[in-house]
């Protein structure tokens, strides 16, 4: 799978494999199929809970997420952007298990943190198409998957790139411009 690194967030194709995993977590993989074989840049939308959870967050902080996933930690799942949101791919369960972790980091004190949305079981979202061709604003694949099986990330990589991004949006200077000698000591880390 390609880093969303590999061009500064260029949109991905969504290979065949990849398109059948998604297709996978249908109950009638087949339509989803058929949906992408005669319109490849409709969006589809998939039920979670079993190939997979969706994290969903605003675009800017699911970017600091992700840039967390590939710059310090294991790499992300599948990404995707729709309608201003990023869609982070979880292993299954993760919608379940995320949020309480989340609370029990006690991750609302961190800063002013916008709303992550769990889709698990009994869900769906709304993915984009097969295709690259959407506009660089619409819907598109950060990461497509490109495998039958691709590696999911979970809840605990998950709280570690969020408490992560959360903690580097709020690291504050005291000093205004930056002195270079001057002891500057990170606030924004409570232990």
């Amino acid at each position: 799978m390609s880093s969303p690194h590999d061009a500064p967030f260029s949109p991905a194709s969504l290979t065949a494999e990849g398109a059948a995993w998604l297709a996978s977590a249908e109950p009638y993989p087949r339509s989803a199929r058929a949906l992408w074989d005669e319109r490849p840049a409709a969006p589809v939308v998939l039920a979670c809970g079993s190939a997979f959870d969706v994290v969903s967050a605003p675009a800017i902080f699911g970017r600091r997420m992700v840039d967390q996933l590939w710059e310090e930690g294991p790499g992300s799942g599948p990404v995707a952007v729709y309608r201003g949101r990023m869609l982070l791919f979880a292993a299954p369960g993760t919608a379940q298990r995320l949020p309480s972790l989340l609370r029990w980091e006690e991750f609302g004190r961190v800063g002013d943190v916008p709303p992550l949305l769990f889709h698990g079981t009994g869900d769906a979202v709304t993915v984009p198409g097969r295709s690259d061709t959407a506009a660089p604003s619409a819907s598109r694949w950060l990461v497509a998957p490109d495998t039958r099986h691709p590696w999911l990330p979970g809840p605990e990589v998950l709280l570690w790139a969020a408490v992560r991004a959360a903690r580097a949006a709020v690291r504050i200077s005291i000093f205004p411009h930056g002195e270079q000698d001057a002891k500057v000591y990170d606030v924004s880390r409570r232990r």
